[in-house]
C-alpha cells in the first residue's frame, strides 16, 4: 500500500530550544555530571514532590540501584524474594537478578498491572519487596498494593518508566514509594536519548545511591572541581560501585522536555480519547482500561484482540506499525529457573497490541489506524 507509514513511536523534541540548552553545556565546557544534572534533579523534585531525585543514565541503572541500595541497607540476603510482574520490559526483572535476589511472578489484572489478590498469594517470609510496574502510565490497583506492603513491612519499588506525568489522588506518583524509578529514554513521554531518575524516600538511601552510581567514589567530579581547599581533588573509594551517573547533555534535553510534559501528556490523552470513540463497542477489540483513580501519562494505548500475530501482520500491510508491550517474561530463557502460574499474564501477552501513540499523529492518522484495526479483526 502506497501510504506514509504510521510508526508506533516518534520522539518529539523542541529542536532549537534543545540545541540552545546543549550549546550552553558546550560553551561552559561541562558536558558530564554537573550543573545541568543538579538543575534537572531540583526541577524533578519540584514537579513530582519526591524528596530525593538522582539523575542516572537509564531507568535500568536506576532499578539496579534501587534494589542494590535497599538490599545493602536493609540487610537482605541472596535469594530473598521480590514479587514482580512478568508483563514488563526485561530490565525490570534483570535488576532483581543483578542483585542476587529471586523474582516471584504475580499475575496481572485487567489493567495489566499486578493483581493484589495474586500478590497476596505470593507473599512468604522471604518477601522483601514488590516491584510495581505502571504499564502505559496506568496505576491499576497500586493503592491496594501499597496498603498490602505497608501493613507487612514490605518495600515498594515503583517502576515508573512509563509514568512521567501520571497523577493519582491529585499528586504525582512516586513520593509514596520507598523508591520510584523513571525513564527519560528517547521514546518516553519526557524524551532525551537515554537517561532516568531514581527517587528514594530515605535520605541515607539516596546518599548511598549517589556514591554507588559514581563507582563508590566519595566525591564526584563536579564536587571536586567546585569545592574549596588545596585537597579538593582528594577522594576515597569506600563502596564497590558502578558508572551509572547521568550527564549534562541528557539533563539539558530533559530540562526542556519537562517544561512541556503536562501539555504533551494532555495531547496523548486527547489522542487516546479519539481512539476510544472510534474503537468502543467494536466486536473483537477489547480496550485495556485506565484506572479511574489516576490521570495517566498515556505512554501507551493498548487493545486486546484474538489472533494477534495475524492482526499485526495485516496492520503492517496497511503501513500501520504497532507494537507489543510485552511478552510474558516467564517465556524467556533467562527466567526459566523461576516458573510461575500466571494465566492472565500469558493471555494478555498473546493478545495485546500497542497502537501508534505519539505527538506526530494527526486525527486523520488516528482514524486510519482505527479503521485498519477494525478491518483487520473482521
Amino acid at each position: 500500500m502506497n501510504r506514509t507509514p504510521i510508526q508506533l513511536f516518534v520522539p518529539h523534541f523542541r529542536i532549537d530550544e534543545s540545541l540552545d540548552a546543549v550549546r550552553t553545556c558546550m560553551e561552559r565546557g561541562w558536558t558530564g555530571l554537573g550543573f545541568m544534572t543538579v538543575d534537572i534533579e531540583q526541577k524533578w523534585k519540584e514537579y513530582t514532590g519526591v524528596k530525593n531525585a538522582h539523575f542516572v543514565n537509564s531507568n535500568t541503572a536506576g532499578l539496579h540501584l534501587a534494589l542494590d541500595v535497599l538490599k545493602r541497607r536493609r540487610g537482605w540476603a541472596d535469594g530473598d524474594e521480590v514479587i514482580t510482574t512478568a508483563l514488563t520490559f526485561v530490565s525490570t526483572n534483570h535488576a532483581i537478578l543483578y542483585c542476587g535476589l529471586t523474582p516471584v511472578f504475580a499475575d496481572v489484572d485487567e489493567y495489566l498491572c499486578i493483581d493484589p489478590a495474586s500478590l497476596l498469594e505470593r507473599i512468604t517470609d522471604k518477601t522483601r519487596a514488590v516491584m510495581f510496574v505502571g504499564i502505559g502510565g496506568n496505576v491499576g490497583r497500586y493503592l491496594e498494593v501499597l496498603e498490602i506492603c505497608r501493613s507487612r513491612g514490605i518495600a515498594v519499588i515503583l517502576d515508573a518508566a512509563h509514568m512521567a506525568g501520571t497523577r493519582i489522588d491529585g499528586h504525582h506518583v512516586g513520593p509514596e514509594a520507598d523508591v520510584a524509578v523513571f525513564s527519560f529514554q528517547a521514546v518516553k513521554n519526557l524524551p532525551t536519548a537515554d537517561s532516568g531518575m531514581v527517587c528514594f524516600a530515605d535520605d541515607a538511601d539516596d546518599a548511598l545511591a549517589r556514591r554507588l552510581s559514581w563507582l563508590g567514589i566519595s566525591k564526584d567530579t563536579y564536587e571536586r572541581t567546585h569545592g574549596g581547599g588545596a585537597y579538593k581533588w582528594m577522594y576515597d573509594v569506600d563502596e564497590l560501585g558502578y558508572k551509572y551517573n547521568g550527564n549534562s547533555i541528557m539533563a539539558a534535553l530533559a530540562l526542556v522536555a519537562l517544561k512541556y510534559l503536562d501539555d504533551d501528556n494532555a495531547e496523548r490523552r486527547r489522542i487516546s480519547a479519539l481512539y476510544d470513540s472510534l474503537l468502543g463497542g467494536i466486536d473483537g477489540i477489547e480496550r485495556v482500561p485506565m484506572s479511574t483513580q489516576c490521570v495517566p501519562s498515556r505512554h501507551l494505548y493498548q487493545v486486546r484482540v484474538a489472533d494477534r500475530d495475524r492482526v499485526m501482520m495485516d496492520l503492517n500491510e496497511r503501513s500501520v506499525f504497532a507494537g507489543v508491550h510485552y511478552r510474558d517474561n516467564t517465556e524467556y530463557g533467562v527466567f526459566a529457573a523461576y516458573p510461575a502460574e500466571v494465566p492472565h499474564t500469558r493471555a494478555a501477552s498473546n493478545s495485546i497490541i500497542s497502537l501508534p501513540l505519539h505527538l506526530g499523529l494527526s486525527d486523520e492518522d488516528v482514524r486510519y489506524v482505527a479503521e485498519s484495526l477494525i478491518e483487520s479483526v473482521r
